[in-house]
């Protein structure tokens, strides 16, 4: 909705009556406010917010290189457990489909995690979230590193759908 060139849920800068006034009534003195803009389009800089407020902070080049390996980390993790086999084939069916559906919660859930670190639309998270996700696939999903082919062996999760 817009209201005035005021989108709402978006973090934007009060209007520069407010931020000047000192709330003495007379007083013009400016107040030294941070905000961060929402991006809808995609951006390169260290100065964004990725899945939590002030993380990783304004001008700080450490904690959005941490950010980044946290998402880098998270994709990684995703296609591990993509391509996970670790339920043995004999295994009692109650605990190997609590044991696939325990998998298969986390699976998502750090997926869609990923996807909305990507959608601070910082042009550093997006790629090392691609990143990630083809070294874990590298590793972990292709013929690369793969000792024997398990032909009868089916993987512990179904492939991810492009739902998230």
């Amino acid at each position: 909705m817009n209201n005035g060139g005021h989108m709402h849920g978006m973090a934007m800068a009060p209007p520069p009556s407010a931020a000047m006034n000192n709330g003495t009534g007379g007083g013009m003195m400016m107040k030294n406010h941070r905000h961060m803009m929402m991006h809808m389009t995609f951006f390169w800089g260290k100065n964004t917010e990725i899945l939590f407020s002030n993380w990783p902070g304004y001008d700080n080049l450490g904690m959005y290189i941490l950010a980044l390996f946290v998402v880098f980390f998270m994709a990684v993790l995703v296609e591990f457990l993509s391509h996970s086999n670790y339920i043995k084939e004999n295994a009692d069916h109650v605990s190997a489909g609590l044991i696939q559906t325990t998998l298969y919660g986390l699976r998502i859930g750090l997926a869609y995690v990923v996807m909305l670190a990507v959608m601070s639309f910082n042009g550093g998270v997006f790629l090392v979230a691609i990143f990630g996700h083809m070294l874990g696939f590298l590793v972990f999903g292709s013929r690369v590193f793969k000792k024997s082919s398990n032909e009868g062996k089916t993987m512990d999760l179904p492939p991810m759908s492009c739902s998230c």
